[in-house]
């Protein structure tokens, strides 16, 4: 199976095709699932982090990347988009690309949080264990704050305001573990809670320079933090790590009716007009 994700909610822009050994199948209550996924190979992915505007930019991609490979849009069984957090006028692109594109050909599409995309990109590069692998829920605070061997992958995301967008994860044995849910923080706040775990940390994305400054900034005798270096070619969001979220992750499979944007706090339009009222 052939999967197209589509990644613009910041500044970078991308697409991917990844080839998968799964398939779609309908379950007894009528819903598409993947099934018998086990393995996958990204064929290609376009990308650029210049700036210009991904509405002009991301379909254009799209259609030179198929066309590159060979490939027509009746080719690809899923869509995949990374539907939140990110900016607000990013993700509404990147998904009405997608929705444009499943709704065209039929095909359902997976929404996938971009956080855990850039978590999924970056466990390969850890060499701790395989991104095609099962991802574990874990909402409890206080859950495995030490593991020898393990990394806390830190995902962040520039919101402005002081704040980052943000989740923790744990990459090791056992696979990728969520340990926090998808968040708008502040950046000291982010920094006191990495502090409560007894593992190193990769932080990556466009916010990972304001969680690194924080470092500099401790005073107090507070316990610093093991930063890992994040690599270059995985540090920022990208369609294959989208691809990767959508095809190993815990996502569901929806029409392209359903697909929806998710925002963790207002717009400012819609900041303003709250205050007014």
């Amino acid at each position: 199976m052939l999967t197209l994700a589509f990644e613009s909610s910041a500044k970078p822009a991308s697409v991917a095709v990844v080839e998968s050994d799964g398939k779609i199948v309908i379950s007894g209550d009528g819903k598409c699932v993947l099934a018998e996924n086990s393995g996958s190979k990204l064929l290609g992915q376009y990308y650029q982090n210049n700036g210009f505007s991904h509405s002009r930019t991301l379909l254009a991609m799209a259609e030179a990347l198929l066309r590159n490979l060979d490939l027509k849009p009746q080719d690809i069984g899923l869509a995949a988009v990374a539907n939140g957090p990110g900016s607000f006028t990013g993700v509404r692109i990147g998904v009405s690309a997608a929705k444009g594109f499943a709704f065209g050909l039929d095909i359902p599409v997976c929404a996938v949080s971009t956080l855990e995309a850039m978590a999924r990109q970056n466990t390969s590069t850890l060499n701790i264990k395989s991104a095609n692998a099962d991802m574990i829920n874990i909402k409890s605070s206080g859950a495995d704050t030490k593991d020898d061997g393990a990394v806390i992958l830190c995902p962040s995301m520039d919101a402005r305001r002081g704040q980052v967008y943000n989740a923790l994860f744990k990459c090791g044995g056992a696979g990728l573990i969520r340990l926090r849910e998808d968040r708008a923080i502040a950046i000291d706040e982010l920094f006191a809670d990495l502090q409560t775990f007894d593992m190193p940390c990769l932080p990556v994305g466009d916010g990972a320079d304001l969680v690194l400054s924080m470092q500099n900034d401790i005073l107090d005798g507070s316990r610093k933090i093991a930063f890992l270096r994040p690599n270059p070619l995985s540090r920022y969001q990208s369609a294959y790590g989208v691809a990767l979220a959508a095809l190993f992750g815990s996502a569901a499979l929806i029409s392209a009716n359903q697909l929806c944007p998710v925002y963790l706090r207002l717009s400012g339009a819609e900041r303003e007009r709250a205050a007014a009222t």
